[in-house]
């Protein structure tokens, strides 16, 4: 009678002990859109939905990529370490025109789906659509500069990445923090008038609060186009010259070489003036497309622009510290002479 006593005991305990390993190889965490996920204990393979997420990523745990969300051009693959330029590319899940094919992304066995940015309905909703239809978790994070910080210590201990977390961490929080204060010594009638000129014609803009032009408002900078509606907008080249803008930030090299012999840009007093300038773009834009944590080093760069004598370190060492710290590869001199064209000294 003994013994069977005890094997019921045993076998009872092995039931209780298998019933509870799912719950050990799980945790839950709630993500900045107030959704409750569960994930696994231990996360090796991930996802990024779009652009933003993808980059982010890239900076904090690059080996547990499993791809890009579209190819890397060949100007930008010289700037990312070899190891992790060949990553398949997977698509998108997220952004205008979605392009990931869903047996793709599945058969690429992630454990989380990671996203990263606006913080929108639409984006809470395209969550929980993703992750009921892939059966994978999901997890969407803040994408605005001042969450930074904080959600790079936070992804980094969810994935395992802690100390690297805290580290790109800290250097963002320091950077912001010491933006913020020289953008605060400008009198607000020196911070300029400026216009965010997008796509090869630069008749896409972002209004007044849009993540697209964060820097620009985090730099003080009086955004010509704040009042339009909505997130992105297309304008005129009559409004633009009605607004009149002291300085253009274009985001497209084909704008910026056409646009000193457009006859419908050259009254416009930024480019009368020879200020119009062309964000560096490898491997991801300084100021935009996609807004992620690439947009720290935009910082230092619209800042060396708008206010020099508040930002005078440098603009050679700066880039190559924060790319070797974020981009796992310090650039070369013919990079860097690349990436800073015509920062000190704009074509006439």
């Amino acid at each position: 009678m003994l013994s069977a006593a005890r094997a019921i005991l045993a076998l009872a305990a092995l039931v209780l002990l298998a019933s509870a390993a799912p719950a050990a190889d799980t945790r839950s965490v709630t993500d900045a859109a107030g959704r409750r996920v569960e994930v696994p204990a231990r996360i090796e393979r991930v996802h990024a939905a779009g652009g933003p997420a993808s980059i982010f990523l890239y900076t904090l745990a690059p080996e547990k990529m499993l791809g890009w969300n579209r190819p890397l051009s060949p100007e930008e693959r010289v700037f990312v370490a070899p190891r992790y330029a060949d990553l398949p590319t997977l698509g998108r899940l997220t952004g205008r025109g979605n392009t990931a094919n869903v047996e793709v992304v599945l058969a690429a066995r992630p454990d989380l789906i990671f996203d990263y940015g606006s913080l929108t309905e639409t984006y809470r909703s395209l969550a929980d659509r993703m992750q009921r239809q892939l059966g994978v978790p999901y997890l969407l994070f803040d994408g605005s500069f001042s969450a930074i910080p904080g959600v790079y210590a936070r992804v980094g201990e969810l994935l395992g990445a802690g100390d690297r977390g805290r580290e790109l961490g800290r250097f963002a929080e320091r950077l912001l923090a010491e933006t913020d204060r020289r953008v605060a010594r400008v009198p607000v009638s020196r911070r300029p008038a400026v216009y965010y000129a997008r796509g090869p014609k630069g008749l896409e803009t972002a209004a007044g609060g849009s993540i697209n032009v964060e820097s620009l408002e985090r730099l003080g900078a009086r955004n010509v186009a704040a009042k339009l509606g909505g997130g992105l907008a297309a304008v005129s080249p009559e409004q633009v010259l009605a607004w009149d803008p002291e300085i253009i930030i274009a985001g497209d090299p084909a704008f910026v070489a056409s646009v000193r012999t457009d006859a419908l840009w050259k009254n416009v007093r930024a480019v009368r003036e020879g200020r119009v300038y062309l964000v560096p773009q490898v491997p991801f834009p300084w100021v935009d497309a996609p807004p992620s944590v690439n947009r720290l080093i935009g910082l230092k760069w619209l800042g060396r622009i708008f206010y020099p004598d508040q930002f005078p370190e440098d603009p050679r060492q700066e880039t190559r510290a924060f790319y070797t710290l974020f981009y796992h590869q310090a650039p070369t001199e013919a990079q860097l002479d690349a990436l800073l064209a015509g920062l000190e000294r704009p074509r006439p």
